[in-house]
C-alpha cells in the first residue's frame, strides 16, 4: 500500500477505487511514515500482532502500521492500536460473531491508565463525539485493520443490516479522576499505573436522561429500562452490556455510598420485562397465558455481566447504556498496552 512522491489527491482517489478506505479520505502511507509508525511501538514489520484462525487471518505489525497511517494516527498512538487488535484476536472476544453479524456492532475501545492522559484521549465533554485526534484515529485504525486485513467489509464478511456510526471509530478514555469507585482496569486486576485498553462489541447506544433523581433507585430504574427495552437483542440474559456514567449521575451514586456491586445488583433485579410484555411484542412465541403478567424475564443473569465506567462532562444529566452484541459467545477483553 505504501506510495512515494505522487500527487496526494490522486493517491486518495486511488485508495477509494481500491476500496481501502472506510468511506472517508485516508492518509496515503509512505515507507518513511510506516517506519515511523512502527517505531512508535518499537515493532519490526514482520512481527505478528495476532490472528483469526477460523478466517485464516494473520495481522502483522507492518499491516497494522499501514492502516494506522491511513487512519491519521501519530506514531505514539500505535501501542494502543496494537493492544486493541490483540483484544479483537483473543479467543474470548470471538471476533467472527460481532464482526459478521447482521446486528452491526461497533468495536468500542475504552482506554485506562497513564497513556490515556499522555495521549490526550478524551474522557470528558463529548467523549463519544468528534474533535479529538487520538479518539478518532485510534478507533479508525482498528476499523481499517478489520476491513483491510481481516476482510470485514460491508456486504462481504460484514453483513450488518443497518450498521452503526460507531463503526467508523469508537474510542474514549475512562474519567478516572471523577470516579466514585475503582476504574475498570483496576477492577479487572491491573494496577492503577498500568495502561490498558478494553475492547467491547456494542450493538447500539442509548443516552439516558434524568435531571430530578437525587437517589440511586429512581436514577437506576432509567438505566434498567434502557437495558431491557422490547427491541433489544438481549432478552435471553446471557450477554454483557456497558453503562457509562457521566458527571452528575456519577455524583448521585458517589454521595449515596452505593458500591459498584450494589449498582449491578439493582440493575440485574430491575432490568426485566414480563412474559406478557414479550409475547405482545412478538419477542416470545405463543399466546398470553395465566400468570404471564406476573412472570418476569430478566435481561441479565450475573452482576458481572454489566460493565460500569465513568466518562463524559461534569454538567448535564446525561449518561448512556450500550447494550452488547446479542450473543453469549463474545466477551469484552482487556489488554495491557506495551509502551516502548
Amino acid at each position: 500500500m505504501a506510495e512515494e512522491s505522487y500527487d496526494p489527491a490522486e493517491l486518495i482517489e486511488a485508495y477509494f477505487e481500491r476500496e481501502w478506505t472506510d468511506g472517508l479520505p485516508v492518509v496515503p502511507p509512505t515507507e518513511k511514515s510506516i517506519a515511523e509508525m512502527l517505531g512508535g511501538a518499537a515493532l519490526r514489520g514482520d512481527e505478528v500482532i495476532g490472528g483469526i484462525p477460523e478466517r485464516g487471518v494473520v495481522v502483522s505489525a507492518e499491516k497494522l502500521a499501514i492502516n494506522a497511517v491511513m487512519a491519521g494516527c501519530r506514531p505514539e498512538y500505535l501501542p494502543v492500536v496494537v493492544a486493541a487488535v490483540r483484544g479483537l484476536c483473543h479467543r474470548d472476544f470471538a471476533y467472527h460473531g460481532p464482526a459478521s453479524s447482521t446486528g452491526g456492532s461497533a468495536m468500542v475501545l475504552i482506554v485506562n491508565g497513564p497513556i490515556a492522559r499522555r495521549l490526550g484521549i478524551n474522557s470528558g465533554n463529548n467523549a463519544f463525539g468528534q474533535g479529538i485526534r487520538a479518539n478518532a484515529t485510534i478507533g479508525r485504525a482498528v476499523r481499517l485493520t478489520m476491513m483491510n486485513v481481516m476482510n470485514s467489509r460491508p456486504g462481504f464478511l460484514d453483513r450488518a443490516t443497518l450498521g452503526n456510526p460507531g463503526k467508523y471509530s469508537f474510542c474514549f478514555a475512562e474519567n478516572e479522576a471523577q470516579h466514585p469507585w475503582e476504574p475498570l482496569h483496576v477492577e479487572r486486576g491491573h494496577r492503577a499505573e498500568q495502561s490498558v485498553v478494553t475492547v467491547y462489541a456494542s450493538n447500539s447506544l442509548c443516552q439516558v436522561y434524568n435531571q430530578l433523581a437525587a437517589e440511586p433507585e429512581p436514577l437506576l430504574r432509567c438505566f434498567a429500562d434502557a437495558l431491557c427495552n422490547l427491541g433489544t437483542p438481549n432478552l435471553r440474559g446471557f450477554n454483557q452490556s456497558l453503562v457509562v456514567l457521566a458527571g452528575e449521575h456519577a455524583d448521585v451514586l458517589r454521595q449515596s455510598g452505593w458500591s459498584k456491586l450494589d449498582v449491578r445488583r439493582f440493575l440485574v433485579e430491575h432490568a426485566r420485562r414480563t412474559v406478557a410484555d414479550l409475547k405482545r411484542a412478538g419477542r416470545r412465541p405463543g399466546a398470553i397465558e395465566p400468570g404471564d403478567e406476573i412472570a418476569w424475564k430478566h435481561a441479565f443473569e450475573r452482576p458481572e455481566d454489566i460493565l460500569i465506567v465513568c466518562a463524559g462532562g461534569q454538567a448535564g444529566s446525561w449518561s448512556a447504556c450500550l447494550p452488547g452484541w446479542g450473543n453469549k459467545w463474545t466477551r469484552s477483553v482487556t489488554t495491557l498496552i506495551d509502551t516502548p
